[in-house]
């Protein structure tokens, strides 16, 4: 009777290290189990935090792109707002200068001198030395015999000298011979040249009427000492000389 508590003892003993045993291998499978699923997990972030970095990267290129187009656009836009304000300022001159030759010239500066047309005497004055290019003239002051492609008109020193018709302001330009000397284009290759002026009252480019005064007789040059003051009056058909008294009146 002794034996059997004995072997109750290692019944229990027994029973006991098998459920031992049972629990740690429970343990241990869970403790796998966490394991795996955790790094499921962790597996599973890093996947989303790609996708979403990727996303992101995406979304930054398509706005890099969106930029560049503004960029672009903007720099179109201010190339035509650019060349908008240069027509503009273009279309203003343009405006600006047919005003003033509105104001300077009446409706109209179309220049149509011809054969038939008329011209004002540009001073009061004798004609001292006439046109001359089929023979030689005599000078005075120069004591010889040379061809006279102009008038010399006398005139007293400050006496007004006028336009002889209407024109354009060719040149003003000194010269030895003539002084001061002032051209007007007359149109159809025609022009009248004004010399040993002072005071001159246009300036190149200007639209005058007949009897605009150009400015005023001068003394006369050294070439005209002898003659004494005067008004050098020549007029040119294609840049070659014709008689001044076949237009004056």
């Amino acid at each position: 009777m002794s034996n059997k508590p004995e072997s109750s003892n290692k019944k229990r003993k027994g029973v006991t290290a098998g459920v031992v045993i049972c629990f740690i291998a429970a343990i241990a499978a869970v403790g796998t189990y966490t394991v795996r699923n955790y790094q499921n997990r962790v597996a599973e972030e890093l996947a989303l935090a790609e996708e979403e970095s990727n996303q992101q990267e995406s979304a930054d290129q398509e706005s890099a792109q969106t930029n560049n187009l503004i960029v672009e656009e903007d720099d179109t836009a201010d190339l035509e707002a650019e060349a908008e304000s240069e027509v503009e300022a273009e279309s203003e001159e343009q405006e600006t200068e047919d005003t003033q030759s509105q104001e300077t010239g009446g409706e109209t500066t179309e220049l149509n001198f011809t054969a038939e047309d008329k011209l004002l005497w540009p001073v009061s004055g004798d004609v001292i030395m006439n046109y001359s290019m089929d023979q030689t003239v005599y000078f005075a002051t120069l004591d010889q015999y040379k061809y006279n492609p102009a008038l010399v008109i006398s005139g007293a020193v400050n006496d007004q000298v006028l336009s002889s018709s209407t024109g354009l302001v060719k040149s003003i330009d000194l010269t030895a011979e003539t002084g001061t000397t002032v051209t007007i284009d007359m149109g159809n290759g025609y022009e009248a040249i004004y010399g040993q002026l002072k005071e001159v009252a246009v300036k190149s480019g200007d639209y005058v009427e007949a009897k605009t005064v150009l400015g005023y007789i001068s003394e006369p040059t050294k070439y005209y000492s002898v003659e004494g003051s005067n008004l050098y009056f020549e007029v040119r058909k294609d840049g070659l000389p014709v008689n001044p008294l076949d237009f004056l009146e």
